[in-house]
């Protein structure tokens, strides 16, 4: 879903990983926006009823696309997974990996990687890898702040 041209979002469903045997889904929205052109991010819909989001670098989710990466509060990787229970699929499917950690505990959560990868096509068109500073308006921004 796209909200305006300066700002690609995507839905998709996340598996919160209880377990090898276990996970539940969790709705979240996939957001990159051309007025933060370094950072992603990431809002779940959990049951509380308030959302909860992630932000880290754009780079560091294009990276984790291809190979483990990140240190500390967010890691992510490909791998394939099984399929959830019942889903009647019986092949494996790529995922990414978000080893998410706060002070409120850690959570590992699977996403679709092609969905994932698609998004972040997206999100290249609306600003290139390294055409992040151009898009800045860093005049406007100071005007702001001195406001």
């Amino acid at each position: 879903m796209e909200r305006s041209p300066s700002v690609v979002e995507h839905e998709l469903e996340l598996s919160l990983v209880l377990s090898p045997e276990r996970s539940v889904p969790v709705p979240a929205r996939l957001s990159y926006g051309s007025h933060d052109p370094f950072a992603v991010h990431i809002t779940f819909h959990l049951d509380t009823g308030t959302p909860v989001t992630w932000v880290f670098a754009r780079e560091l989710l294009v990276e984790g696309t291809f190979r483990p990466c990140g240190h500390g509060d967010v890691r992510i990787w490909p791998t394939l997974a099984q399929p959830p229970a019942g889903s009647g699929s019986n092949g494996r499917r790529s995922v990414l990996c978000l080893a998410l950690s706060s002070p409120a505990g850690d959570a590992l959560l699977e996403a679709p990687l092609p969905a994932v990868a698609a998004w972040l096509e997206r999100a290249h068109r609306l600003v290139p890898p390294g055409a992040e500073l151009a898009a800045l308006d860093l005049d406007q921004s100071l005007a702001e702040l001195l406001a």
